[in-house]
């Protein structure tokens, strides 16, 4: 669960509404989050909040009164860029002027098909600036403008994104890293195939210290169900960087472990 707080658009926006967006797993095998969008009186949010929560919980809750303030947005892509200099002064001062062109350049020449929204934190500082793709739950980072016409058109080799990839937020990290060099075999028609990840194995280590190895498998399948498969992968530290975690007058840097796929090996 990460609640996000998203900041009003002249556009987009309804004054004495409240916009909601629920993102959720649809299966265990996914490829894409489900959105619920409500647009409700700004007295009725925290009950519509409340009754999020209590679904999440598996609790009985008064969601279906909030049928009538649905919106079928479902076509509508979603990208979030954090811009909450609060938090972090990076994310403001980096994530600002992403922001600003993706909103000019490209949400008015989608037809109607993506939006773009300004944040408040949803992690990882030291990435900015950074954004999320929903309802596909990619997560970017360090991103630059020259990259951006291939993440928002897909027009050219999936290569070209690989440093600025954080991660499919229906994985966890080690998955993360598995998936990303499968990723980059595939092209762009991986983000189509549902799939699951599983640790295998991992180097048990004190708490608070990150492994050097661990073990993943990814299953995935195709929409129709034609194809299925899975991948094995061993994960390996292979050096480490020096990092700011967040923004400060003095800059506190920690080495920080780097990653890569030493294996990966189709087992079905």
């Amino acid at each position: 669960l990460k609640p996000i707080l998203i900041a009003p658009d002249r556009e987009y926006s309804n004054p004495g509404f409240t916009r909601v967006f629920y993102y959720y797993r649809p299966a265990k095998l996914f490829s894409r989050f489900e959105k619920q969008e409500f647009i409700v009186p700004e007295n009725k949010t925290a009950a519509l909040v409340t009754a999020i929560f209590k679904k999440l919980m598996h609790q009985p809750n008064d969601l279906p009164e909030f049928t009538q303030y649905e919106q079928q947005t479902s076509h509508i892509r979603e990208l979030m860029v954090c811009t909450h200099t609060q938090v972090d002064l990076a994310c403001g001062r980096f994530g600002t002027p992403l922001y600003r062109q993706l909103r000019k350049e490209y949400a008015p020449t989608s037809n109607g098909k993506l939006r773009i929204w300004q944040t408040t934190h949803f992690g990882g500082h030291q990435f900015a600036p950074t954004l999320i793709d929903l309802p596909q739950g990619c997560l970017w980072g360090h991103l630059s403008r020259d990259v951006l016409n291939l993440l928002v058109h897909r027009n050219d080799s999936v290569s070209g994104l690989r440093e600025y990839y954080r991660g499919w937020t229906g994985l966890s990290e080690f998955e993360q890293i598995a998936e990303r060099e499968i990723w980059m075999q595939f092209g762009w028609s991986w983000l189509d195939y549902l799939k699951t990840g599983k640790v295998l194995a991992m180097e048990e280590v004190a708490q608070g210290q990150n492994p050097d190895w661990a073990e993943v498998r990814i299953d995935f399948a195709g929409i129709d169900g034609s194809t299925t498969g899975a991948y094995e992968t061993r994960i390996e530290a292979c050096g480490e960087v020096m990092s700011a975690f967040s923004s400060a007058k003095e800059m506190e840097l920690k080495a920080v472990k780097q990653y890569c796929v030493s294996r990966l090996n189709m087992i079905k």
